[in-house]
C-alpha cells in the first residue's frame, strides 16, 4: 500500500484554531475542544493511508472539483488528492451546518 504525505494548508490551520477557541473559549469546554482537535488530526493522518476513503464533494464551494471530504463528529474536512505526488492537500475544516 502507497503512503501519501499531507499538506494541510494555513486557511485549513486557522480554521482549526479557530474551532478550537470557540470551544475551549465560547462554550467552555477545553477537554472537549481537544479532543475534537484529536479527532480530527487522527481523521487527517489516517489519509496518508487511506486517501480515498472520503466521499467525493458534490455540494457547495469544492463541490465536483476533484475534492473529498471526511466527516467527523460535526465537522466536514476537504481535501484533495495529487495522485502523482502521493500528497493529500487539506484545504479546509468548517462545521458540517454551515453552508460552504
Amino acid at each position: 500500500m502507497d503512503k501519501y504525505t499531507v499538506k494541510i494548508l494555513p486557511a485549513a490551520f486557522e480554521q482549526m484554531d479557530k474551532i478550537y477557541a470557540y470551544i475551549a473559549q465560547n462554550l467552555c469546554a477545553k477537554d472537549a475542544a481537544q479532543n475534537l482537535l484529536d479527532k480530527l488530526d487522527g481523521a487527517i493522518r489516517s489519509l496518508k493511508m487511506l486517501p480515498e476513503r472520503g466521499a467525493v464533494r458534490k455540494v457547495g464551494k469544492y463541490a465536483n472539483k476533484g475534492y473529498r471530504q471526511l466527516l467527523v463528529d460535526n465537522f466536514i474536512i476537504v481535501y484533495r488528492m495529487d495522485t502523482k505526488g502521493k500528497r493529500v492537500i487539506i484545504v479546509a475544516v468548517q462545521y458540517s451546518r454551515r453552508k460552504f
